[in-house]
């Protein structure tokens, strides 16, 4: 008898998204938490890539534009490596933000794990875990002594200095750079004049651009605008004191810093959120050790802004699904091992971006400036700026998946098609929000229909047509990535054994 189908380790944003994505599967979550109650601190400030696509398609992005009073809007300018990419001359920019604290994210993420029958603890304390061939058993610590827990997988979403991770002997090899990054926003001061550029003039200290990285030989002061009322500063300095995260920033702190920085006061106004991070870049080796896994801060840290949450959570949407499908008994043998090979992949990938930002952000001769310069002058042509956004936004991530027709859609994030249907328009987003793999017919594809038929206990087949069909028929994973495509000029012998090969790769053996 277990306690749980899954221990997830860890009430951040990452284990409450889990949980919140088994309930959905229907499995049951136990979520525990050193801390005795949510923190105040916002670590993150808002939600930013392809993670809003897939809250679009889990239909909970209305309800997280409403919890921040706003939808979610392309980022005219977002920071890469100490400079402001400017996205704000494309018509349909390639990155998307929302403006959302942490602590309201982890309380609209508490709130769903909760609706959907997860049991969220605070105050438990993970001690050590052991696993066999089939359980896991955590040693947990909370206010009442020690006891013991039982569950048939176990998840570390407990943040960069994991117990999980550390007990069970998985290396995180990497870098901590020594540099303290500060973060306010707040309101004009009253001293300060703002521009209709979005410059401002501030008193003792002159003209300050917006969108501006004023680099000195004490560290490297930003100033931009998170919305028309509100400012955003930034310091970055070299420093090796390990800060722990828990203490919180004080507007002394980031007046102190912005003062050493520029050798100059900026009068500051009203704090809003006030944050300190360290930059590290460090990788699991491996995201998975039999019966425990890692998700989130605990499988990897970036060394930039904007991207860990998202990469986070996106790990929790590809996992929860495969250990659902363990657990209902139908899953391939090999599925389980497929989170680690994709999602190391998608990390590596963004730690390869974001060790660049370091290098374009560090450096302080004239060869660097020249460096930054050469990346700003590409960034005026469209396809490097779509592309860098792209990167940034995590949409570039496309899994090495069998795909022996080459269909580029296979490995993708699925494409939120318009479809028509007998009872008029949907949309394939709104197809995948219970999170079950969907096998999409746009080619009134009766073989194809046929083939799935054994599997239509665990999938959801769709008859429908699209405009500008990208192929004759799409298998969606839960997770909204393309499992396999069809294209038009296939044999229907070909298109029939592709499909039946990728049904029993991702959701086992037919049924009787």
């Amino acid at each position: 008898m277990t306690d749980a189908d899954v221990i997830v380790v860890g009430a951040g944003p990452a284990g409450l998204m889990l949980a919140g994505e088994l309930g959905l599967a229907g499995v049951r979550a136990l979520v525990l938490e050193r801390r005795t109650q949510r923190g105040e601190i916002p670590k993150a400030n808002g939600l930013g890539g392809q993670i809003l696509e897939l809250l679009h398609y889990r239909g909970l992005l209305d309800r997280f534009e409403a919890a921040c009073s706003g939808p979610s809007h392309p980022a005219p300018q977002y920071p890469f490596g100490g400079v402001h990419v400017d996205f704000s001359s494309l018509p349909h920019p390639p990155l998307r933000g929302l403006t959302l604290p942490q602590p309201e994210l982890e309380r609209l993420l508490d709130e769903r794990a909760r609706e959907l029958g997860a049991e969220v603890r605070w105050g438990q304390e993970i001690i050590d875990v052991a696993q066999d061939d089939t359980t896991v058993t955590a040693q947990v610590r909370g206010a009442d002594g020690s006891y013991q827990l039982r569950a048939r997988y176990l998840v570390g979403c407990d943040g960069g200095r994991s117990t999980v991770r550390d007990g069970a002997g998985i290396a995180f090899p990497g870098t901590t750079h020594p540099e303290v990054n500060r973060l306010g926003q707040l309101t004009l001061h009253e001293s300060v004049t703002r521009h209709d550029d979005g410059d401002v003039d501030v008193p003792g200290l002159g003209r300050v651009h917006a969108g501006a990285f004023v680099r000195t030989d004490r560290g490297v002061f930003g100033f931009g605008w998170l919305t028309p009322e509100v400012m955003l500063l930034s310091t970055t300095e070299d420093e090796t004191t390990d800060l722990a995260d828990d203490v919180p920033m004080t507007l002394t702190e980031l007046q102190d810093s912005i003062r050493h920085v520029l050798g100059a006061e900026f009068p500051l106004g009203e704090p809003r959120r006030l944050s300190r991070y360290t930059f590290q870049a460090r990788q699991a080796e491996r995201y998975r050790d039999g019966r425990v896994f890692l998700a989130g801060d605990a499988a990897h840290l970036f060394p930039a802004t904007g991207v860990g949450l998202n990469a986070g959570l996106l790990d929790t949407v590809n996992l929860a699904w495969k250990l659902a499908a363990d657990l209902h008994g139908w899953a391939p043998p090999a599925l389980l091992d497929t989170y680690h090979r994709e999602r190391h992949f998608a990390g590596a990938r963004t730690l390869k971006h974001t060790q660049a930002q370091v290098a374009l952000r560090r450096g302080q001769d004239p060869a660097a400036e020249a460096l930054r310069d050469v990346f700003l002058e590409l960034f005026a042509d469209e396809q490097p700026l779509r592309r860098v956004g792209a990167l940034i936004a995590g949409t570039d991530i496309r899994y090495p998946l069998p795909n022996p027709n080459g269909h580029p859609l296979t490995g993708a994030f699925a494409p939120d098609l318009t479809l028509h249907v007998d009872r008029g328009t949907t949309s394939l987003a709104e197809l995948t929000r219970t999170a079950r793999p969907v096998l999409l017919d746009l080619a009134d594809r009766s073989d194809l229909r046929e083939t799935a038929r054994p599997w239509r206990d665990r999938i959801d087949v769709h008859t429908a047509k699209a405009d500008d069909r990208p192929a004759d028929a799409l298998l969606v994973r839960p997770d909204a990535h393309v499992a396999w495509a069809a294209t038009p000029d296939e044999p229907e012998a070909t298109a029939v054994r592709g499909l039946r090969d990728a049904l029993t790769d991702w959701f086992g053996a037919p049924s009787r």
